[in-house]
């Protein structure tokens, strides 16, 4: 039902009195936002976006319109605002909200842009608040506002020292018309953001008092667990459960679907009062799968006719690319080709998620990752508008683009249409690892010409892969961008060679794929990357001063100086291989550097990554490094650790005994840098992850000569 702003605040554990600031887009078509006071907004039917409360003792409440999976926004968010609002970060409490984008803008977790999307709206808000506290001090004292300052919460009085704090301020602030303008700080007078300011979420998470998606309770509420298909198109048969429903608590058996982009992928239901009687059920469920009708593929058939499919993009029409007019011309010509495994985003706490569905509304609670998307999807499946469907957030326990998939919540919002009631899906570790959606695999065909002077004078990379979307068709190669080739790719090389084309070859199989942790980079560093190496090495260049050639730009210049002296870079000695590899995706460029040796047992190890993140105007830097030392932990794991494999229309690895996890002793000393100037922000939680298995094969084939071009690799077997 609508809320007033009043019961809004009233709802939110505020004080009935407060000062409630948020931002609006006036009117279609004009990008201009303003800063509105909720007090003051009358019957204009304003919807406000990014909502911060103060109330009557001072304490500020935040809004917080994006999901934190361990990313940091719980912490960011709030720390950009009360920068401004020259509060400290114990004055701040942080609520989640549910979707609404009119009133909280586009909510979606995802391309690292909960910062570099909104941290202007989110500081001028915070500046707002802190103008209409300081006129409303200045008006109790009579004199001007340039008189006064703000500090901790308080309205300071310059020459007398007297005070105010915010709270005693509320009720003549409250009538204030907000400024639209007001003075942001300037980043050397900052005394929280850029500070590494323990984050507000850990003790909740220490202490157990978070709320994550298996942690949220309703009443009534009942517990459900699917039997899906082994093979991804199954249909199901037929149901024998006369096992399953002799078992003490459970209540229902029925068949269910859920849908993956177009397709429907069908399992049955098992719903009891209790989530260990459904699992019991489940273990005593018979059920007859038609497999007829679609291909039971292994890995080896999948990557087969990846690289068929990547063969032939060259045989498709084409207008001539440079590339292919200036490659003959070429002093010297390499072509290698890449493969990147599927992978599972096998997250710590596995999907699961509360629907409640009745006659005309839902509401969905869960470790939801883009909460707009899955309000859309079942309004448009279900048939119910927008605004009677509610989609709250819980903390996630990692997500990495697969809590952002509407397909868990459409599943759990048939399942309570089916039994009348509020109901809690769980999928299991194995349900997890086996059903997917997972990140695709790829093959990468990559051909370079250099010119007689040692640079890049031409370069081609054509890719093979599972696409995201239904029936895409292949892309011939072309001087421009396709469907992300270039995610991941450092943008002045495109300035720096003269000659390049990309094309894309859609491969056709049975597997559900969706984005992954920096999506299409993931894969494509691995190959470019790999290959800018194999370019310099043709050169008889060191790998860094070729990267320096082709990436004329301040800010990669800057990273590379950086690297030669944090890295140790010309120190190298032949007892120790050195690897480079420099990145760029959703705002963040990255380089890593790896240094590999051989034990006494004379295997390889990883003894030192040097990570170094250039993201612009940052919030706090132990949150960027957290990000970064994740990314790495998690990229050596897709890089020689994991793999989903595939055999007869199977997932293979249904647990972490055959998808291994790296553990502490494999993760190798991890150095973190942050690059400062004044460029606009940029992502951090994805752009982390793609030099580094690039950076590290360049690292083993400087001490062994040997060049990986397939992934994940066995260490220890080099």
């Amino acid at each position: 039902m609508p809320i007033s702003r009043r019961n809004f605040i009233k709802l939110s554990g505020l004080s009935g009195v407060a000062l409630t600031l948020g931002i609006c887009v006036p009117s279609a078509g004009k990008n201009i936002i303003q800063v509105i006071n909720a007090n003051t907004t009358g019957g204009m039917g304003i919807e406000l976006q990014s909502w911060i409360s103060i109330d009557i003792s001072g304490i500020v409440t935040i809004m917080t319109h994006r999901s934190e999976m361990g990313q940091g926004t719980f912490q960011a968010i709030p720390q950009m605002v009360a920068e401004e609002l020259e509060v400290n970060l114990d004055q701040c409490n942080v609520n989640f909200v549910p979707a609404n984008p009119g009133k909280f803008g586009p909510q979606p977790q995802e391309g690292s842009y909960s910062v570099r999307g909104w941290y202007r709206q989110l500081l001028q808000a915070g500046a707002s608040a802190r103008e209409m506290f300081i006129e409303a001090a200045a008006a109790r004292w009579r004199t001007t506002a340039s008189e006064c300052y703000a500090e901790n919460g308080s309205v300071i009085h310059r020459s007398s020292g007297q005070k105010f704090g915010y709270g005693e301020l509320i009720a003549d602030a409250a009538k204030l018309t907000p400024p639209q303008n007001a003075r942001l700080k300037n980043r050397k007078d900052y005394n929280i953001i850029g500070k590494p300011l323990p984050r507000k979420d850990i003790p909740l998470k220490t202490n157990g008092m978070a709320v994550f998606g298996m942690d949220k309770r309703l009443p009534g509420m009942l517990y459900a667990v699917v039997e899906r298909s082994p093979r991804f198109c199954g249909k199901v048969k037929s149901i024998n459960d006369s096992e399953t429903i002799s078992v003490k608590g459970v209540k229902h058996v029925f068949k269910i679907q859920r849908a993956v982009f177009e397709n429907l992928y069908e399992g049955v239901a098992v719903v009891a009062d209790t989530l260990w009687a459904a699992m019991e059920g489940r273990k005593v469920l018979k059920i007859e799968w038609d497999d007829e009708g679609f291909e039971h593929l292994n890995t080896e058939t999948i990557f087969s006719r990846m690289h068929a499919d990547v063969s032939a993009l060259l045989e498709l029409p084409h207008a001539p690319t440079r590339f292919e007019r200036a490659f003959p011309e070429a002093t010297k010509k390499i072509e290698s080709t890449y493969e990147a495994p599927y992978q599972s985003h096998s997250c710590m706490e596995p999907v699961n998620c509360i629907a409640h569905v009745e006659a005309d509304r839902i509401e969905i609670w869960g470790p939801i990752q883009e909460v707009n998307w899955i309000q859309n999807d079942l309004s448009a499946r279900m048939g119910i508008p927008t605004e009677n469907i509610t989609v709250n957030m819980t903390f996630l326990g990692g997500g990495f683009g697969r809590k952002a998939f509407p397909d868990y919540p459409h599943e759990a919002a048939l399942i309570s249409q089916k039994i009348n009631a509020p109901v809690q899906v769980v999928w299991t570790r194995e349900d997890d690892m086996t059903a997917g959606p997972f990140r695709p695999g790829a093959v990468y065909k990559c051909k370079g010409g250099l010119d007689k002077h040692g640079k890049i004078l031409a370069f081609q990379t054509l890719m093979a892969a599972q696409a995201f979307w239904p029936n895409p068709t292949p892309a011939p190669p072309s001087d421009n961008d396709m469907v992300g080739i270039l995610d991941g790719l450092a943008k002045p090389y495109l300035q720096s060679i003269p000659n390049f084309s990309f094309g894309y070859a859609p491969t056709k199989a049975p597997i559900p794929v969706m984005w992954w942790r920096s999506v299409y980079a993931s894969t494509n560093a691995f190959a470019v990357e790999s290959f800018i190496d194999e370019l310099a090495h043709q050169a008889r260049q060191d790998p860094l001063q070729f990267r320096r050639t082709h990436l004329d730009n301040p800010r990669y210049q800057a990273i590379i100086d950086k690297i030669e002296h944090v890295g140790d870079w010309k120190l190298h000695t032949k007892k120790q291989g050195q690897g480079v590899a420099i990145t760029e995706c959703f705002g963040g460029i990255v380089a890593h550097v790896v240094k590999v040796s051989r034990g006494r047992d004379k295997k390889i190890k990883i003894d030192k990554v040097i990570a170094i993140i250039d993201c612009g105007w940052y919030v706090n830097p132990d949150t960027i490094r957290a990000q970064l030392e994740g990314s790495i932990v998690m990229a050596l794991a897709a890089a020689y650790k994991h793999e989903t494999h595939f055999q007869d229309g199977k997932a293979v690895e249904k647990n972490f005994d055959r998808y291994k996890m790296p553990r502490i002793s494999d993760i190798p000393d991890i150095e973190a840098h942050i690059m400062e100037n004044d460029e606009p922000p940029g992502g951090v939680g994805e752009p982390g992850f793609p030099p580094l298995a690039p950076a590290l094969c360049n690292a083993i084939f400087d001490l062994t000569g040997k060049r990986i071009r397939k992934l994940p690799f066995d260490m220890d077997a080099l």
